[in-house]
């Protein structure tokens, strides 16, 4: 009977260390809500319990109801008739089971019939969910739409939507994208338009939406006629209806327990969420950040699933009278899959925490300033946590939903030609870790999102204190190679931006992203090899290749090989 919490030592030793004591207090407002709601903690350490208990009945539900589903929902998929989308059967039982368990409000206040839990936590129950099934992800993960109403509704939209959410009663989609506003969101034409009596309505077409069978609808749309920026959109919350026509399912090449729907708005009444003009500049962004830490929980589940499919059937295969574990180049690639797999475990939830203390003191700022009182240190305490986390969250997206396309085809390569075959759990999970580095804005644009907090080298005062640090033993020479990595990191810098060119800049910061990216991790597993024996291999072997990477990188940069980028047109146009 596996349970996908319990069975995964990784997750069991970031659980132990998480450092959520102030979060966990600022979510509980100082533990007083446990005098209104039974349910809730009384101090840290109970916090922390319903945490782990929590998780435990999530991975119960995972490695025991959805994993063994997960084949039957990729095969019967999502279907729409007479215009009504139904769920795959598994599906249907898997959400319905979610919704009995209570886990489908589980980042809600305790007003809203939700547990109230950190950001952190629920994004360790994604995670155990995706390596089960990560397409159910997709519905599961979807209980952000609900945050953002938390954050920026009313009170009655507040009392209105989230106890729906929490009970598994409804389901929610963010409508964004169009035809011709994929990730250029600031092109984006639905219209939202006011009758006589100021009620608003939404007119047009939306595409590509996850669950976009979903009973309630966070809609970007054009409120301010005229305008062709993002500066003219607003958000919307709708009811799925009548109004509201799902024109086709998308026919996608995995993920396919979660519909992929384009819908019409066919005046659509709808409720405006927060200030008008704010939808994309404010609410939209400030949804990117889970949403691009909801992909890379899913990645990290899908490339979990990948290493254990593909460590099985190592041991088990045996070919020329050994197991093919014992071939040294195809335990190479198992070994490299599980350092890049631990190594992007200690990014995310590293990228977790610091979401989580952007959010809370947000939200602790803004309760302070409401009741007069001073807030400045919360606000400073938010700005810094923002400006780190502008940098993780398009960083972990990219590191770790790249890292789920190789481990995925690695582990389908160790499977030969039996893994090729749909008999085989590992060509499904090649087929869902596809989208991961696609949806929610593609790796290039994660890349761009990271790189202007690269060039100004925020982490600065951070890598400053571990370089001073005094580490002991065989992680002396570790230590010694991430001060080479950063000195490379540095040279490469300053190369660059003596340029002068942004379209050098531009076509460098993918080789800066991996450089910052290289070191931060260097120093996660470092400082984690230093507390757990178990973790010195990771960081030898982690260090030692990203030290190679690190030279592949400076190579790049500073040999011309971009030159070729100023004749870019004449080159691609060999007709």
């Amino acid at each position: 009977m596996p349970n996908y919490f319990l069975d995964n030592a990784d997750i069991q030793f970031h659980f132990s260390r998480l450092d959520l004591r102030e979060i966990a207090a600022m979510q509980e407002e100082n533990y007083t809500q446990a005098k209104e709601f039974p349910e809730a903690p009384v101090d840290y350490d109970d916090a922390m319990t319903n945490y782990r208990k929590v998780l435990e009945v999530v991975g119960d539900l995972a490695g025991n109801r959805i994993a063994p589903r997960a084949a039957g929902v990729d095969h019967d998929g999502a279907t729409l008739a007479d215009g009504k989308v139904s769920y795959a059967p598994g599906t249907q039982r898997n959400v319905r089971e979610l919704g009995q368990a209570e886990l489908m409000g589980l980042i809600f206040p305790h007003t809203y019939d939700g547990l109230n839990f950190p950001f952190t936590i629920y994004m360790m129950a994604v995670e155990v969910m995706a390596r089960a099934d990560a397409s159910l992800m997709n519905i599961f993960g979807l209980q952000d739409i609900g945050d953002t109403i938390k954050k920026f509704g009313t009170e009655k939209q507040r009392r209105q939507y989230l106890p729906e959410f929490s009970a598994g009663v409804s389901t929610g989609a963010m409508a964004l994208t169009e035809p011709d506003a994929g990730s250029d969101l600031q092109a984006v034409k639905l219209q939202a338009y006011q009758n006589g009596d100021g009620t608003w309505f939404l007119r047009g077409v939306k595409r590509f939406i996850t669950n976009g069978n979903g009973e309630l609808l966070l809609v970007l749309a054009r409120s301010e006629p005229g305008t062709k920026d993002g500066r003219g959109l607003s958000l919307f919350v709708c009811r799925s209806g009548k109004t509201v026509k799902i024109r086709r399912i998308e026919n996608k090449l995995g993920i396919h327990g979660s519909p992929t729907c384009e819908l019409q708005f066919n005046d659509t009444p709808a409720e405006l969420l927060g200030a008008r003009k704010f939808g994309l500049i404010k609410y939209v962004f400030d949804l990117m950040y889970r949403a691009r830490m909801g992909v890379s929980a899913q990645a990290l589940g899908i490339s979990q699933a990948a290493y254990d499919e593909a460590y099985r059937y190592a041991k088990d295969r045996v070919q020329f009278g050994k197991p093919i574990v014992s071939i040294p180049a195809v335990a190479n690639m198992l070994i490299e899959m599980r350092v890049t797999l631990e190594a992007n475990r200690s990014l995310f939830y590293s990228a977790a925490q610091c979401v989580d203390r952007k959010e809370k003191y947000e939200e602790l700022a803004e309760r302070l300033k409401s009741e007069g009182k001073p807030f400045a240190e919360e606000a400073a305490k938010a700005k810094q946590a923002a400006r780190v986390a502008n940098l993780l969250t398009p960083m972990t997206k990219y590191v770790l939903t790249e890292s789920s396309n190789r481990i995925s085809y690695d582990a389908l390569q160790i499977h030969g030609g039996t893994g090729y075959m749909k008999e085989f759990r590992v060509e499904r999970l090649a087929r869902d870790a596809r989208i991961t580095n696609i949806y929610e804005g593609t790796s290039q644009l994660q890349i761009v999102a990271a790189s202007g907090q690269v060039t100004n080298d925020i982490l600065r005062e951070y890598f400053d204190d571990k370089e001073a640090k005094n580490y002991r033993g065989g992680l002396v020479m570790l230590a010694e190679r991430l001060k080479e990595m950063r000195h490379i990191f540095k040279t490469c810098l300053a190369y660059v931006m003596g340029k002068r060119d942004q379209s050098f800049v531009d076509v460098a910061a993918k080789d800066l992203v991996d450089l910052y990216s290289y070191l931060y991790v260097g120093y996660l597993v470092l400082d984690e090899a230093e507390e757990d024996a178990r973790k010195v291999f990771i960081a030898n072997r982690y260090i030692l290749s990203a030290l190679s990477q690190s030279r592949k990188c400076a190579e790049s940069i500073t040999n011309g090989v971009f030159s070729d980028l100023l004749h870019a047109e004449k080159i691609l146009n060999v007709n």
